[in-house]
């Protein structure tokens, strides 16, 4: 799974995460108390999770998701936007 970043200080980042869930934060412990990135949206293909966007605190919805479609991530790793999962989600 790609976990893609969208605004803060590591915008248009990307990393390989080897697992097959995303944290709902990353990174998930800061020590700080406070998320420096929320899971906004997971991208399936085939039933996996191909992507996990991440977007700093703050960020609209409208906006995170206008600069996913203009990065093209869905068509990038053909795969079909969702919902970030929510714990004690069925």
């Amino acid at each position: 799974m790609r976990a893609l970043f969208v605004g803060g200080t590591v915008d248009n980042s990307e990393m390989d995460m080897a697992r097959d869930a995303p944290p709902l934060h990353y990174p998930e412990n800061t020590g700080a108390g406070r998320a420096r990135y929320d899971l906004h949206h997971v991208g399936r293909s085939g039933g996996d999770i191909a992507y996990a966007v991440y977007a700093a605190p703050g960020l609209a919805d409208g906006e995170v998701e206008r600069i996913a479609r203009e990065r093209d991530y869905a068509r990038r790793f053909d795969a079909t936007p969702e919902p970030a999962p929510r714990p004690g989600a069925a």
